[in-house]
């Protein structure tokens, strides 16, 4: 007799299984400049996160988070920690969170286009006006 279906039940195979394999990875030092918590999800543009986080903006593009699906960095006023960041896979393809990339990852205009974006509407960090 078959074992039943348990709904929502996970069935992992044997051995690890080795996130983001073969993927860049990058470290960045963040700091929040707002008065009040700004937390990221894992599969935020980071490039794209909140006008007030200062970091390497020019070195996020094309990156996110490198931590679990579904989880989140929360980054308290005034607090300056380094993270990891992975590069976008799939279609590299991002649209919408702040409007700045809206395309391809790969398009240098879109990069140009994006970068002078940041500047223009106040972001913080390199590549930001603040």
């Amino acid at each position: 007799m078959a074992k039943p279906v348990v709904p929502g039940e996970v069935l992992a195979g044997a051995g690890d299984v080795e996130a983001f394999k073969g993927r860049e990875t990058k470290e960045l030092i963040v700091k929040n400049a707002a008065d009040r918590p700004i937390q990221v999800g894992s599969h935020c543009h980071f490039f794209e996160s909140n006008h007030a986080l200062k970091f390497d903006r020019e070195q996020a593009f094309g990156f996110r988070l490198c931590i679990p699906a579904g989880t989140a960095v929360r980054f308290e006023p005034g607090e300056e920690k380094r993270v990891t960041v992975v590069a976008l896979a799939g279609k590299r393809v991002a649209y919408g969170i702040n409007g700045l990339t809206e395309g391809s990852l790969d398009d240098a205009q879109i990069k140009t286009r994006a970068l002078s974006l940041v500047g223009d509407r106040g972001f913080s960090g390199k590549g930001g006006a603040r």
